[in-house]
């Protein structure tokens, strides 16, 4: 697992702010207010984020633990699973889990089973962490691959051979690039055969799609690099491989616009993340989602983007994700700005998070940092529920 740093569900970007009680509030009508997504029915605005919490062993295997886990936040408007790589060469984290094997998505099916016989709506988010990589996760030993061969500078990465210096990354040759995009896809394969409602296109927070559509990390001369349209042309093409598989309103895709994340950030933000938000527009997609907030780290390279920004040139779902406690959520969709907000860190510890909001209980302590990746069930599934009447009591 790499080095912990504060964020909104995913690595996990968990630094949400935690709402804290207020006497006599009112509960959030606009957040646990249904909303139709494309044709699947949600009965709140409540996202659960990815969050990356490496309970899947080394065969990165999803199991009965993480059955329990996500049963427990089945309550959420929408799941959005962990990152799950979609290739060996994709694998950046100890103990994530996969999809890259037949073996894989028959294990996930038990857990997507699971929750939508309890009534849960769940996306998979595909994943290939790229230069946030190291050489001991790759097939023999090869080194991690990015657009172009610059080193994440910053923390060490944990790996399976205990705590490292990131290296320089393999800038991936042209022909090689298709075969990431059939890795999506056949992932995607995996992902309906599983039974997951749709997918989530993870393209953000410095992992090797982001490396692509950044002009600091893409310094590619060829038909990836170089104008926005070229250093779009990945993502979309992985789109458009996806939405062989899925319809386009069962597929979502994540941006982080303000994010310093694997030490992210170009001069051209604003101009490179309207251009490709405009581009996806075209797609129908599920949702456009959105870290705005700045908790996960901001690279101050210019005024933050807001959803407001984005709302003008997506005119599909936008869910918001970052920063966000239940008061401030529900002004974002009453609003206009936001469709959906997403949760990070208060589903760690409150796996009843939309419960609580709706009857204005409190939200368990945050959870140490030290658990959130302990391989077991520590930090993980032994967060208790509210229980009303103990606390009348």
């Amino acid at each position: 697992m790499q080095a912990v740093k504060p964020g909104c569900g995913e690595n996990p970007e968990m630094s949400d702010r935690l709402a804290t009680p207020q006497e006599s509030r009112p509960t959030a009508p606009a957040l646990l207010s249904p909303f139709t997504l494309g044709d699947l029915s949600l009965p709140n605005r409540a996202v659960m984020a990815p969050l990356t919490r490496s309970r899947a062993g080394e065969e990165r295997m999803p199991n009965a633990l993480m059955r329990e886990y996500y049963l427990q936040r089945v309550s959420a408007g929408l799941i959005v699973t962990e990152a799950t790589v979609v290739s060996q060469q994709g694998n950046g984290w100890l103990h994530t889990p996969g999809i890259y094997a037949d073996e894989q998505a028959e294990a996930w099916k038990s857990i997507v089973d699971a929750v939508r016989d309890a009534g849960g709506r769940m996306f998979l988010q595909l994943w290939h962490c790229g230069r946030a990589s190291h050489s001991s996760f790759q097939p023999d030993g090869q080194l991690p691959v990015a657009p172009s061969a610059i080193k994440l500078e910053g923390d060490d990465i944990h790996t399976p051979i205990g705590k490292q210096p990131h290296e320089v990354p393999r800038a991936l040759e042209t022909e090689e690039i298709p075969q990431i995009v059939e890795d999506y896809r056949r992932a995607a394969e995996r992902a309906k055969w599983a039974g997951f409602d749709g997918i989530e296109i993870h393209s953000a927070n410095g992992y090797l799609l982001d490396t692509f559509l950044q002009s600091k990390t893409n310094h590619r001369s060829d038909r990836y690099g170089g104008s926005l349209e070229n250093r779009s042309r990945f993502l979309q093409e992985i789109l458009d491989a996806v939405s062989t598989v899925f319809p386009a309103d069962r597929i979502g895709v994540r941006l982080s616009p303000n994010g310093g994340f694997n030490d992210m950030g170009s001069p051209d933000f604003r101009e490179t993340f309207l251009y490709v938000a405009e581009r996806l527009n075209s797609y129908g997609l599920a949702y456009l989602h959105l870290l705005d907030g700045l908790e996960f780290g901001f690279h101050e390279l210019g005024e933050p983007m807001t959803l407001s920004e984005f709302r003008q040139v997506f005119s599909g779902p936008i869910v918001g994700n970052c920063g966000y406690d239940r008061d401030s959520a529900d002004a974002a969709i009453q609003q206009g700005v936001a469709d959906l907000i997403a949760f990070g860190r208060p589903y760690i510890s409150n796996p009843d998070l939309v419960e609580r909001f709706a009857n204005d209980w409190p939200l368990n302590p945050p959870a140490d940092m030290s658990v959130w990746y302990s391989f077991g069930a520590e930090g993980y599934t032994d967060f208790p529920f509210f229980n009303e009447e103990s606390a009348q009591g």
